[in-house]
């Protein structure tokens, strides 16, 4: 009853906050959404997850946003100019009104940057952040602690939110401000951003409902969907169906195994991409001595057919890699090739000493990445041909993670997206040499280390001009080839549907959320 209640009021909290918007019967278009979840809050600053990126950039706008190519496109700020090694400043867009009504100056900018830096899980990306100075209302510089080549990129995580809507206390006493994954507060019941639709209702795990804001800033956005309902279908065929059916217009994500069925049907769209999220195994050199050597696990990595992976398990939803880099990132190596051999494979293990083999462990999750549970036993399956035998295990992500962050198998497989859409991210968490006290390595299972590659990583983290710091970090993507640092599988496809009249491609990218209100409904 109380659950129910609370979802009452906060429906009613939004819809009175919205009455600048369109109503629905004056709506040009109106479409149904699926997702595979709806947002867990409407609190922007208290988890960052793919949902919730989502949710901003339908109700809030960015400062800056990544084209398709990953190059930069102005949001709210029109402009930006580096000052000094250590200080950028933006120029903001003059007139852009929040859901409120009141109206975007610099002061709310410093407002959100402040609650970014102490988010949970926004912290890590302003770290490198000392402070922000506002020049005047439409004016600010961002300054950093240290020359930092990731301005921009950590830019495009900054929506600014509404200071004085935010500002003060609720009904309950408690501040409006205030971030918290325990309970109820403020802002994860309320919003009032600068996007192109606002929350006029909303029931946990039921649905969503958005209206188009009727005095959005950005006039030349091609999107004419006024309505829109997002409801969460968890069960891929359940959620395929739907579209199928016509009970939904748009879906994601879409599974491999429903790829075919979509692409049959004339009345949907289909559209997909090779995606970020590397899908690799790392071998723990201190379990296992023979993963010391380098020869050992050049072996590995020649016995693993990506290739076939690929195309057997994935269906074709996947892109094979060679490295963690993935293509328009800054450390890609385009000529790295993927090594599948497994005559050398054997060849290596007889140079190392372990022509017989040698048993060991491996453990991934099987519901956490697409098909992991299939990969995983694929890779067993290959390892065996250079008398490699492996102990699987599979499990539920909640129970994987701490087997993982106990580093509880001989092989683990881990996902990875960059946060920064950038290549010093995979190896500042993957590959660098484990160090609890400032954080580099956290997910390196493997416990690899390679000091001077970890050199060429803290060179490139401070380092500006963009040609130099290429260099630096495709110097360190070639070493860990080399050095066969992991085993690289691939970097998951994304997809997502729609039916005929909804123009999906134009507004998807490689980081998964849609600019929604340039959509355009024929």
């Amino acid at each position: 009853m109380k659950r129910v209640l609370t979802a009452f009021v906060s429906c009613m909290t939004i819809t009175a906050a919205t009455a600048t918007t369109v109503s629905a019967a004056e709506a040009d278009q109106a479409i149904k959404i699926a997702y595979d979840a709806d947002p867990v809050t409407l609190d922007i600053h208290e988890q960052l997850s793919g949902g919730i990126l989502q949710l901003s950039h339908m109700t809030f706008d960015p400062l800056i946003r990544w084209n398709k190519d990953l190059s930069f496109e102005p949001r709210l700020a029109k402009s930006w100019e580096r000052v000094d090694n250590r200080t950028m400043r933006f120029n903001l867009r003059e007139g852009v009104q929040f859901h409120s009504g009141n109206s975007l100056t610099s002061e709310d900018v410093k407002f959100t940057f402040n609650r970014l830096k102490q988010s949970q899980d926004f912290k890590a990306i302003f770290k490198p952040f000392s402070e922000l100075n506002i020049i005047d209302d439409t004016t600010f510089e961002l300054v950093t602690k240290k020359p930092y080549p990731l301005v921009l990129n950590a830019a495009t995580y900054i929506f600014p939110m509404d200071k004085q809507f935010y500002t003060g206390t609720d009904e309950d006493g408690h501040d409006k401000s205030r971030i918290s994954k325990q309970g109820s507060t403020f802002a994860s019941r309320n919003q009032s951003g600068t996007g192109p639709y606002q929350v006029t209702s909303r029931q946990q795990g039921v649905k969503v409902e958005f209206e188009r804001f009727d005095g959005y800033w950005d006039e030349t956005s091609p999107g004419n969907v006024e309505h829109i309902t997002l409801t969460p279908i968890k069960e891929n065929n359940t959620r395929v169906s739907a579209l199928l059916s016509g009970g939904v217009d748009f879906i994601a994500p879409v599974p491999p195994t429903d790829l075919a069925r979509i692409k049959r049907d004339p009345k949907t769209n289909l559209a997909t991409m090779s995606g970020t999220r590397i899908i690799m195994f790392q071998l723990n050199q201190e379990r296992v001595e023979a993963f010391k050597d380098a020869r050992v696990r050049q072996a590995i990595a020649y016995a693993i057919n990506q290739e076939g992976i690929a195309k057997k398990i994935m269906k074709g939803f996947a892109t094979p890699a060679a490295q963690l880099s993935p293509e328009g990132y800054q450390g890609h190596v385009p000529e790295l090739e993927k090594r599948f051999d497994v005559a050398k494979a054997k060849q290596l293990m007889e140079d190392a000493g372990y022509g017989d083999g040698f048993t060991i462990s491996m453990m991934a999750p099987n519901n956490r990445y697409v098909n992991d549970d299939k990969i995983a036993q694929a890779v067993a399956a290959m390892l065996a041909r250079i008398n490699i035998k492996v102990d699987l295990k599979t499990l539920p992500k909640a129970q994987y993670w701490p087997e993982f962050d106990n580093r509880a198998a001989d092989m683990m497989m881990i996902g990875w997206h960059s946060d920064t859409e950038d290549s010093a991210n995979f190896y500042e968490f993957l590959t660098m040499c484990p160090d609890a006290e400032s954080g580099t390595g956290q997910y390196n299972a493997g416990n690899y280390c390679n000091p001077d590659l970890d050199k060429l990583v803290d060179q490139a983290n401070v380092e500006t001009d963009r040609e130099t710091r290429s260099k630096l970090l495709k110097q360190v993507e070639k070493g860990l080839y080399e050095d066969a640092a992991f085993v690289p599988l691939h970097w998951q496809d994304l997809a997502w549907a729609s039916q005929k009249n909804v123009k999906i491609k134009p507004i998807i990218n490689v980081m998964n959320f849609p600019y929604i209100g340039d959509l355009v409904v024929e």
